[in-house]
C-alpha cells in the first residue's frame, strides 16, 4: 500500500461505521489498518510526515497514526507504545494551539489529546485532567480519573510491563489480578 494523505487518515478514523471500534480490541478492525495505514505509519515514525503539522488537521492526523495506529498494528508488543513521545510532543503543541477549541469538534479534540492519557508521566496527567475536564466528555474525563490514579500509584502502567521487558513488583502484581487494571 502507499502512504495515505492526511484526509484518507481522518475520514477512516471518524467514520461512523469505525466509532464502536475506535476503543476496542478487535482483530480485524486492526488487520485493516494494517493493511491500509503501515505504509503511512512507517512514513510517521520515520518522521517523514512532518509537512502534515503545517495545518492543525495535519497534525491531528499524525497524532493518531502515530498513538492510536501503533496500538492497533503492534498490539501486545513494546512496539505499540513506540511512538508515544513524538505522539504526545505533537499533542501538546496542537492543544497549546490558540484556536484548539474552535478547530475541532469533541470527538476530534479527545483523539487530539489521547496522547496525554497514554503518558506514563505524573506532570503529564495533571494536566490531562484539567483538559479533559475542559473538553467536558464524562467518560473521558472518568477513564483518566483512572488513567491517573494508576500512575500516581505506580508512576507507569503496570500492564504494560511484560511487553517492555520491565520487572513487575508483587503489588503490581497484585493490582493486575483487579478489574480496570488494564487498557
Amino acid at each position: 500500500m502507499a502512504i495515505k494523505n492526511l484526509q484518507q487518515v481522518l475520514d477512516f478514523w471518524f467514520t461512523a461505521e469505525n466509532a464502536d471500534l475506535l476503543f476496542a480490541k478487535d482483530n480485524n478492525f486492526d488487520t485493516t489498518i494494517r493493511y491500509q495505514f503501515l505504509d503511512t505509519w512507517t512514513a510517521a515514525a520515520n518522521n517523514e510526515l512532518w509537512l502534515w503539522r503545517d495545518d492543525s488537521y495535519g497534525r491531528l492526523a499524525e497524532i493518531i497514526v502515530l498513538d492510536q495506529f501503533s496500538r492497533n498494528l503492534w498490539r501486545g508488543s513494546a512496539k505499540s507504545f513506540s511512538q508515544d513521545k513524538m505522539a504526545l510532543a505533537l499533542s501538546q503543541e496542537l492543544y497549546h494551539h490558540p484556536a484548539f477549541n474552535d478547530l475541532f469538534n469533541e470527538q476530534e479534540k479527545i483523539f487530539a489529546v489521547m496522547p496525554f492519557m497514554h503518558s506514563e508521566s505524573k506532570t503529564v496527567h495533571k494536566w490531562t485532567l484539567t483538559i479533559f475536564q475542559e473538553i467536558g466528555n464524562e467518560n473521558n474525563l472518568y477513564c483518566e480519573k483512572l488513567h491517573k490514579n494508576i500512575i500516581d500509584k505506580f508512576g507507569r502502567y503496570p500492564h504494560r510491563n511484560e511487553v517492555l521487558g520491565r520487572e513487575t513488583t508483587a503489588e503490581e502484581a497484585e493490582f493486575l489480578t483487579q478489574e480496570n487494571s488494564s487498557f
